[in-house]
């Protein structure tokens, strides 16, 4: 019994400090989010989540040395391409070990296009380029009503990759054609709804929007990002949107949907594509509470 309560103990502990870690850096708290990773490791180092969260927190600090380290020894049993996508490790990229890394997790599938999914991968990271640091300015905004001054030079160098990235991905559908689950997986293939959603330009979105939908419809694309391009476009030209994918800052500070059309249908036009109630997304999403009744 003793033998028992002393590992439950210990188990806990870890927990609460893996935990410490995500909160700390949630709030951009990077060196105290490092400290509580690295306790949880000395004491439980094939927890593969927490030691790839401290591979990620010192990539964000540019630990090169340490990040490639612990990355290794988190990607040891998984078998996953989020890595090739997680804008937090992009600063090991410009790393030859970050080539090797690629080839050995896209060796772990099976895809009959692994080129063109490590190429699109790597759109990927471009488009979330910076947006640790934009959360962090969003926070602030919401916590204080004030835009930190750091916000301004982050936000034209994300503009200027975004549009940059744009230009890639166009030489990648000309030479490859639109990419289908079934070529370069569920997460490969959705790099061009991503990079086409955050385009500066809507009528962008317009021109693309029937592959986007067509992607969608034959399940070779996500439907979410199809919903989140569709609303934005209808948001950008004044009208209401239609699946609550559209968010703006309320006179509280605090996230809200742009209005909804017919909003008590919302949830079956929601479901026709395959999403999940708009109550349950704008809650995990936002937190939101959605009260209006659904027909």
């Amino acid at each position: 019994m003793r033998y028992f309560l002393l590992f439950f103990c210990c188990c806990s502990l870890m927990l609460r400090a893996q935990q410490k870690g995500d909160a700390f850096r949630k709030k951009g708290m990077l060196e105290k989010a490092i400290t509580a990773y690295e306790m949880t490791y000395s004491t439980d180092p094939e927890n593969a989540r927490n030691t790839y969260n401290l591979a990620c927190a010192y990539a964000l600090t540019h630990r090169v040395e340490k990040a490639f380290t612990y990355l290794d020894r988190a990607l040891k049993k998984d078998s996953t391409l989020w890595v090739l996508a997680d804008n937090d490790l992009r600063a090991l990229t410009s790393d030859q070990r970050w080539i090797a890394i690629e080839k050995r997790q896209l060796a772990k599938q099976q895809l009959k296009n692994p080129d063109y999914a490590r190429l699109l991968l790597r759109v990927i990271m471009k488009d979330q380029a910076f947006d640790y640091q934009l959360d962090m300015a969003k926070a602030q905004f919401a916590k204080t009503g004030e835009v930190p001054h750091w916000y301004y030079p982050i936000a034209a160098q994300k503009k200027k990759i975004t549009t940059e990235n744009f230009m890639e991905l166009k030489k990648l559908l000309k030479k490859y054609g639109w990419p289908r689950y079934d070529q370069v997986g569920k997460l490969a293939a959705d790099a061009p709804l991503l990079v086409i959603n955050h385009h500066p330009e809507d009528s962008v979105r317009v021109a693309y929007l029937p592959m986007v939908k067509k992607a969608c419809e034959s399940e070779q694309g996500s439907c979410l990002e199809y919903a989140k391009i569709y609303d934005r476009i209808l948001v950008n030209q004044g009208k209401e949107q239609w699946y609550g994918m559209q968010f703006r800052y309320g006179s509280n500070r605090q996230l809200e949907p742009f209005p909804v059309a017919d909003p008590s249908s919302v949830d079956a036009r929601r479901k026709a594509i395959g999403l999940e109630p708009l109550a349950v997304y704008l809650k995990r999403k936002i937190n939101f509470k959605w009260t209006i009744p659904q027909e």
